[in-house]
């Protein structure tokens, strides 16, 4: 239930943003800079969730999920620049918080259980995330503003975090009664980090650009273009749920190296495409593959840390890799000006094809226990 709160309120942000906008009357630019403030916010706040989970156990997320639902209304209330701007930190530095606090969770419950949760955990996400988009599209038809929609979000987040969430988590996620161990960044960590943000790389580059490559590479009419979003999200539900099946049978590093690979392939047949259809087919192909990396990846690292660290280790994880998802897009961007979109989008499924090659590597260094 968790990562369907998180995935309800990101969906609804998406498509309420630009009522967020006009009401707070913002410029493009400023309105860039206060997005800045989220991702700041979340790596603020990441690695310290994680301390505070190995160190309180699972009380912390029901309440870092109220404090998100809370902060997820501060932007329709905001009057300026100034004031998005610091809505938006203290909603990313909870937004952190919350991704830190399901992962662990999600970790735990597989390590408790035996069985593949992960891939399943982050499906639901991305299902709330296109449920809670159309959701919000068809009550912005309406006439609704961000008040009453995000307001709204946040009633259903804090009701899922106290009725939900609450009840028996203080008995949810291992709390360590050793003494801590000074804490250091385990070069494991490093290498599951930076996998997991080329991961990131991959996913939001395709989540941000597919609708602008088909309107402005292949001339698509606009309700074509803007469906792009959707088709790269409903593919990744689809690819999470199946995946998290596949792990039944399969070892996490074959899944992730099956993944990048068929990231690799949408993304070259996507960026190559001669017609807004056959991108689409492209764009949905990559959701698939590398929907499961990132998860794969995290699921390996909380296997590896053991009980006593894996929220922490998470939380090192995690931060590392939403540098990738925070400088996904822009790096797209980037390439796209020295060369053109097209090319940038293939150099995409370059790095799709270094999350395939890299898996093996990174489940060789499941084998070195963690220093205490």
């Amino acid at each position: 239930m968790g990562f369907g709160a998180f995935g309800l309120f990101w969906g609804a942000w998406g498509a309420i943003l630009p009522a967020v906008r006009t009401e707070v009357g913002v410029s493009d630019g400023e309105l860039g800079i206060a997005l800045l403030m989220v991702g700041l916010g979340a790596l603020a706040s990441m690695r310290f969730t994680g301390y505070l989970i190995d160190r309180y156990g699972g009380v912390v997320l029901p309440v870092v999920v109220v404090l998100f639902g809370a902060c997820g209304v501060l932007p329709a209330l905001a009057d300026s620049a100034v004031t998005l701007s610091a809505a938006l930190f203290l909603l990313g530095a909870t937004s952190g918080a919350t991704d830190v606090a399901i992962n662990a969770a999600g970790s735990d419950a597989e390590a408790v259980t035996g069985r593949p949760l992960m891939n399943l955990a982050h499906g639901i996400f991305s299902v709330a995330v296109v449920v809670a988009s159309l959701g919000t599209a068809a009550l912005r038809t309406a006439g609704a503003d961000a008040l009453p929609v995000l307001g709204g979000v946040g009633v259903i987040i804090t009701v899922v975090a106290v009725v939900v969430l609450g009840p028996g988590s203080r008995d949810n996620l291992h709390v360590s009664t050793e003494p801590k161990p000074k804490r250091r960044l385990e070069p494991v960590l490093l290498v599951f980090g930076g996998l997991c943000a080329l991961a990131f790389v991959v996913e939001n580059a395709w989540q941000s650009w597919s609708a602008v490559h088909l309107d402005t590479s292949l001339n698509a009419a606009p309700g074509l273009a803007s469906s792009a979003p959707a088709v790269f999200a409903a593919a990744a539900a689809t690819g999470r749920i199946a995946g998290n099946a596949l792990l039944r049978r399969w070892r996490p590093v074959q899944l992730l190296v099956a993944g990048g690979a068929l990231a690799a392939v949408g993304s070259i047949a996507a960026a190559a495409a001669g017609s807004a259809w056959l991108a689409l087919v492209g764009i949905g192909v990559a959701g698939l593959g590398t929907s499961v990396c990132a998860p794969t990846i995290i699921g390996m690292a909380g296997a590896w840390a053991g009980p006593e660290r894996r929220a922490g280790a998470i939380s090192t994880v995690t931060t590392i890799a939403y540098l990738g998802f925070l400088l996904g897009p822009a790096a797209v961007g980037a390439a796209s000006s020295a060369s053109s979109l097209p090319v940038a989008l293939g150099g995409v499924a370059v790095l799709a094809l270094l999350v395939a090659a890299l898996g093996p590597v990174a489940a060789r260094q499941t084998e070195r226990q963690p220093t205490h």
